[in-house]
């Protein structure tokens, strides 16, 4: 009784908590939950019943095979359970989605009791999450001559699954709820410091917005019963940062509606809407709850009788509200006409929330549920041999005659599958694509974990190239909360089938490298798509998505993702760059003078980001690529000269051969196979046969910016502006300003060096300066803590044989030991030089943070509220963006310096440069 005891004793720790059971995903509670069920006797019994029936994960979870086979006994008459009759017992198997429930169903319709045969075959008629060993059991008893075989392929073949679902209602009353002004990141709905609790669903809803901000949902639901909450983004975009899907779970869960009423706390159709939309990784996520994201374009470019946009005195753009969205409005989603009312009033045109292939997903209660049911179809269809009907909505397939290809255009046409015509298909177009690498982080993999088990996948899906299962998020402490959720999240994606940076057997030392740079460094072929869950999936190399944990899952489990081809604006370069300004200096000035030449309009907003970089090998490049997550691209291409996409290629395979020397590689020798993908690839290029990936020079872009380097004369810095009078225009990476901006007197409270921004060239900028400031002055004194945080264990190894690590400990006052590392976050932090393991650290912000209300100067990519500092009761906290030498001179100065300062520390040392090609780098 112990297993029991323990789970009524959490039951009411819980309670003290606000929360209800935890859902069992274990296959020991369960049984005994199932003995004292079948015990009448039983004082527990009533209680089991209730955990059985209403409180178990489906899917493949432990727990699910126990429910499956108890429930299959129920339904052969082998066990009985007065509450449970056999047509219930079918219901629940109806609900558990697949893996274990349908291995049982097929047992019974295949078995030799007609009438079960016919009850079992009515409910596999409902259900989509089949994967190929099912499917291989229905061909063999459709081929062996079974006629209820037969009739379930039938049924498939008619998509009867889908068809049968009641259809989307044509009026959907909502409430609006102002989530916040501004864009609405993510971590305001699922906030990094909170991550250890994503896969408990119910804690970690408790930390969406502020308990305030849900008691006041809760109230609207009250007040207006017959209505969805809308959250929105007022003056923003909705979602932007990080690619969550505990995010969209956690608005769900607060607004949306119950999936099914034997699974706890998993909701689904949320409503969200933005003034600018909603961000791209974030509307795929909503599509997976078969959620609505509505662009609401409430708030205009006020303009004057000429025409002219109004602008207030710092140049931006003057707004004016179109119609309001208050908190507390009832409008009115009407999906037929696809226009937004209030009342009798029409808003505005929302189409573009209500695609066919989005008003499928709503039906089907999510985008799996249309992916697999399609694959279910084609396979039925074929075993058949008849030609599928059409049911589904067919894809958009755009092709304009005579127009070239850009680079993304290039890389879906060559991974498209299931298209309708064999022409070329241009931006637009919806398409199936074929995936190369897939990456999972450990703060989502809990959840990607989750959704694998709920869709019932048991191995990775052999088209994908290769997968990576990272430790970067939770390295830089091995505190309680990652020791009890690692391990187990290692373990099961390492039995997946993925490359994971611990090994659950301890056989080689843990690895805790930035998910993004190895990412970076598996990716062998610059035609290669590549899905990761985190916003910062940006390869250098091919086109990368960041996603949600469900998008990642489905990339694992079928190797496959579907998205229209996105537009491309294209980034060009002229003049030279001064020899004091570093690359990242170019990355800010790219977004400052893409915004002023657009007249504040982000061109890059949901678009492909091709930027013609040519002369950067992948380390640096991706210094670009990285930050047009913040640009709120949807993604981004370099365009390589061939030599340099080879050396690339050369460092890339030199990484891979390091992990297969640590032990890394499995039993299908994956590590191994992207060395000969990569020899392959350099082959192609050497040879003339494929040369590197290159757009038509008639391709066509939605805009093109042309970035002057011989403007940009000092660094830049992004700045959170946390006074602007505007809060919308606060945190929104948008604001650039140069050094001199400060005046050199604004105090910086502490640095930090590290993250995927970074690589090792800036590792070997900070030694270099250090040495410089040391014979320039004597001695090197830190008026400021900084933070170091290398983002891979190659770099240190590298830096190491180099001696600039040498250089480094030199300066330090704390080195990390992997075998002693730290157990709980530091809270205070000295005037000296951390040298952190490698890893996120200070940019996840879910372990190690600034003080309150500090002024963080770093290489990071975030400056979110409350990610890297948090305000306190006297000063708003700042994670202000800028450059190696920057941050380690205000560090030093222990405020930003002066352009003449800066100069100074930097002369004489090589910093990140960059050169335009000279080459066409059109095709």
């Amino acid at each position: 009784m112990n297993i029991y005891s323990d789970y009524i004793k959490e039951i009411e720790e819980r309670k003290g908590q606000g929360l209800h059971p935890k859902p069992i995903d274990g296959a020991e509670l369960l049984s005994e939950i199932i003995a004292q069920i079948k015990d009448v006797a039983n004082a527990n019994r009533e209680d089991s019943l209730k955990f059985f029936i209403y409180n178990t994960l489906p899917g493949t979870t432990p727990a699910a095979g126990v429910k499956a086979a108890f429930l299959k006994e129920i339904i052969l008459g082998e066990a009985t359970v007065a509450e449970i009759r056999p047509a219930f017992a079918f219901e629940l198997l109806s609900h558990m989605k697949g893996g274990p429930s349908i291995i049982a169903l097929l047992d019974l319709a295949l078995g030799n009791d007609e009438a079960i045969a016919k009850q079992a075959a009515e409910v596999l008629k409902t259900q989509v999450y089949l994967y190929d060993a099912d499917m291989d059991r229905l061909k063999a008893a459709y081929e062996g001559g079974n006629t209820v075989a037969k009739e379930i392929l039938e049924s498939y073949a008619k998509a009867e699954f889908f068809t049968k679902l009641p259809e989307v209602a044509e009026e959907i009353k909502v409430v609006t709820f102002i989530a916040g002004e501004g864009d609405i990141s993510t971590d305001l709905l699922s906030p990094g410091n909170q991550a250890h609790s994503r896969s408990d669903r119910e804690l970690h809803g408790l930390c969406m917005i502020t308990p305030q901000a849900q008691q006041e949902i809760k109230a609207l639901q009250a007040q207006h019963p017959d209505a969805s909450v809308m959250l929105i983004a007022e003056k923003g975009t909705m979602g932007v940062g990080s690619s969550r899907m505990s995010g969209v779970n956690n608005v769900a869960l607060w607004t949306g509606k119950q999936a099914s009423p034997y699974v706890p706390f998993v909701n689904i159709a949320p409503i969200v809407g933005g003034t600018n939309g909603i961000s791209p990784i974030f509307l795929t996520t909503v599509d997976v709850t078969g959620g609505i994201g509505i662009d609401l374009k409430n708030w205009v470019k006020k303009t004057d009788a000429n025409g002219e946009v109004v602008r207030d005195e710092n140049g931006e753009p003057v707004l004016e509200q179109k119609y309001s969205v208050a908190t507390g409005t009832v409008l009115t989603i009407n999906t037929k006409s696809k226009k937004l009312y209030n009342g009798d009033q029409e808003l505005i045109d929302i189409s573009r929330s209500f695609t066919p292939q989005k008003m499928e997903f709503i039906k089907a209660g999510g985008s799996y549920a249309i992916v697999f049911g399609k694959k279910l179809q084609t396979f039925a269809a074929k075993t058949l041999g008849i030609d599928a009907p059409l049911v589904y909505a067919p894809s958009k397939e755009i092709h304009n005659e005579g127009q070239g290809l850009t680079a993304v255009e290039k890389i879906f046409n060559r991974n498209a599958v299931g298209t309708i015509s064999k022409k070329v298909l241009h931006a637009g177009s919806d398409v199936r694509v074929t995936v190369n690498i897939v990456g999972s982080q450990d703060t989502t993999g809990l959840m990607t974990a989750q959704e694998l088990e709920s869709m019932a996948a048991t191995t990775i899906s052999p088209i994908v190239d290769g997968a990576y299962q990272s430790g970067c998020h939770t390295a830089s402490v091995w505190d309680k909360k990652a020791q009890t959720n690692i391990p187990k999240l290692m373990q099961f994606m390492n039995d997946f089938g993925l490359i994971t940076a611990r090994d659950p057997k301890g056989v080689y030392h843990s690895m805790t490298d930035v998910i993004h740079k190895v990412l970076n460094d598996i990716t062998v072929d610059d035609r290669a798509i590549i899905i990761g869950g985190d916003s910062h999936t940006r390869m250098s190399k091919g086109v990368a998505f960041g996603a949600d944990s469900g998008t990642v899952a489905l990339a694992l489990a079928t190797g496959e993702a579907s998205m229209p081809i996105p537009e491309s604006v294209k980034v060009t370069f002229k003049g030279e760059m001064k020899s004091y300004m570093d690359f990242r200096d170019v990355v800010h000035a790219t977004q400052a003078q893409m915004l002023h030449q657009f007249g504040g309009e982000n061109v890059f907003q949901g678009r492909i980001i091709e930027v013609h970089i040519g002369t950067l090998t992948a380390d640096q490049a991706f210094t670009f690529t990285d930050w047009t997550a913040e640009m709120k691209a949807k993604a981004s291409i370099c365009i390589s000269e061939d030599e340099t996409l080879i050396e690339s290629l050369e460092i890339a395979k030199g990484r891979i051969q390091i992990m297969i020397d640590k032990g890394m590689d499995n039993t299908k020798k994956v590590l191994q196979g992207l060395i000969d993908k990569a020899n392959k690839r350099i082959a192609e290029i050497r040879s003339g046969e494929e040369p590197a990936l290159r757009p038509d020079a008639n391709a066509k872009y939605y805009a093109e910016v042309v970035v002057d380097l011989d403007v940009i004369a000092e660094p830049m810095i992004a700045d959170p502006d946390v006074n602007n009078a505007d809060v919308s225009k606060r945190y929104t990476h948008d604001t650039i300003r140069p050094l001199s901006f400060y005046g050199g007197t604004k105090k910086v409270d502490l640095g930090f060096i590290g993250s995927c921004m970074v690589h090792k060239g800036d590792m070997k900028i900070l030694a270099q300066m250090l040495k410089n400031v040391e014979a320039q002055k004597g001695e090197v004194k830190f008026n400021a803590p900084l933070v170091v945080a290398p983002p891979t264990y190659n770099i240190v190894d590298e830096l190491k044989a180099e001696g600039d690590w040498e250089v480094l400990q030199k300066y330090s006052g704390f080195e990390f030991d992997d075998n002693a590392p730290k157990g709980a976050a530091r809270t205070e932090y000295e005037n000296m030089l951390y040298l952190e393991r490698p890893g996120c650290n200070l940019c996840m912000g879910n372990q190690e943070k600034a003080a309150k209300g500090d002024t963080v100067m770093a290489t990071s990519t975030r400056l979110f509220q409350g990610r890297v500092v948090e305000d306190s009761a006297e000063k708003k906290g700042e994670s202000l963006l800028s450059s190696t030498p920057v941050v380690v001179l205000s560090t030093i100065l222990g405020r930003t310096p002066s352009i003449e300062e800066y100069t100074e520390a930097v002369e004489g040392i090589n910093l990140t440069k960059f050169a335009p090609s000279h080459k066409l780098l059109v095709k």
